[in-house]
């Protein structure tokens, strides 16, 4: 493997391990969790930089369903980080300290409650584009129905948790304040965490499956 691939690996599962942290602040707390947003920041103007050619390749080529998908789903990410990154340190008490006040704090404290909620929905979404990679390389069909069963069964309590958590009027900006759980055991909610970012990965590869069948399709149909 060739160390840039190591290093987008590691920057990759970097960015979710601090994705994860960042949406547990009753775990970490204030002080810690502005320096993960400063690290989220920072991975993801390296993230960016390791995957240039994607930019480069944005105007170039034919224009799949699924291609189109993965521009929108890429783009939101991208600028859904920046706003949540922006709006936290217009908060920051610690990191950014000379931020905090330049919008009223009402509006950039409910502006960033939405954005980290989009920001979640949007990277479990981009993370779910690359597990048909994953799949590919599976060769066993037995591993990749039980896989499929397990990923199924996490996905629905993923779901469950998402809409009980109402994490939908955060995102709807519905929500001015985050109510959280500080009685719940930090692993706990590191795994609930990890469930709901699953449930948006597993359906987004679902819809890429969709999106591949209908382009073979459209392709049949040209071909005859």
């Amino acid at each position: 493997m060739k160390t840039k691939t190591v290093i987008k690996r590691v920057v990759d599962v970097a960015l979710t391990v601090t994705l994860l942290l960042l949406m547990a602040f009753q775990v970490t707390e204030q002080f810690a969790h502005e320096w993960l947003g400063i690290t989220m920041f920072a991975l993801t103007i390296v993230h960016q930089i390791l995957n240039q050619r994607f930019y480069a390749a944005i105007f170039k080529g034919r224009y799949s369903p699924l291609r189109v998908f993965q521009l929108i789903v890429n783009l939101l990410l991208l600028l859904s980080f920046l706003c949540t990154a922006l709006s936290g340190m217009m908060m920051s008490r610690f990191a950014t300290p000379f931020m905090n006040g330049l919008l009223p704090s009402s509006v950039v404290r409910q502006g960033h409650l939405a954005m980290s909620h989009w920001s979640f929905v949007l990277m479990g979404l981009h993370l779910g584009l690359h597990f048909g990679i994953i799949s590919a390389k599976l060769k066993n069909k037995a591993v990749k129905i039980a896989l499929g069963a397990a990923m199924s069964c996490i996905s629905v309590y993923g779901f469950y948790l998402f809409f009980k958590a109402d994490m939908l009027n955060y995102m709807l900006f519905k929500v001015p304040f985050a109510f959280l759980d500080y009685e719940k055991a930090w692993w706990l909610v590191i795994l609930e965490n990890l469930a709901m970012l699953l449930a948006w990965g597993f359906a987004a590869y679902l819809l890429s499956l969709i999106f591949r069948c209908a382009s073979k399709k459209e392709k049949r149909k040209t071909a005859r």
